[in-house]
């Protein structure tokens, strides 16, 4: 089995990679960084909260300058996954405004981002479209 490490550390491995916060106890806001008070009610206490891995693309842009070694252009978007906003790349489709469009159903993916000397991989994460099945795609 290959060794593999997320990317950023709200990212969880496994057979059924997702996304975690830290849920404020209080108000219920849900930040992917770590926090010492709510910015939202100034409560103190957070949980951790999984994140539900589909969601719908609230903003996008087409990113078509990025810095030496980042290829462009991708897409760069904001995604309500169950009333929380993760930022994050679109995947696994044309970067234009015609592939990619507002309230665009997407799901959770993830992506080897590069392997160090000893074979871990380092792994990040992005949303793919969900493509409709014949059945939904008719309805």
């Amino acid at each position: 089995m290959t060794n593999q490490i997320p990317l950023v550390d709200y990212l969880v491995l496994g057979d059924e990679p997702h996304l975690v916060a830290n849920e404020c106890t209080a108000c219920g806001a849900r930040y992917f960084d770590r926090r010492n008070a709510c910015a939202s009610c100034g409560g103190s206490a957070f949980a951790k909260a999984a994140i539900q891995t589909t969601g719908v693309v609230k903003a996008f842009t087409i990113v078509s300058f990025a810095a030496p070694g980042v290829p462009v252009p991708f897409v760069a978007a904001y995604v309500d996954c169950g009333g929380t906003s993760v930022r994050g790349n679109v995947v696994n489709v044309e970067p234009n405004d015609t592939a990619v469009t507002l309230g665009m159903a997407v799901r959770l993916t993830t992506s080897v981002m590069g392997t160090d000397e000893a074979g871990t991989e380092a792994v990040s994460f992005g949303f793919e479209p969900i493509t409709p099945t014949a059945g939904e795609a008719a309805a």
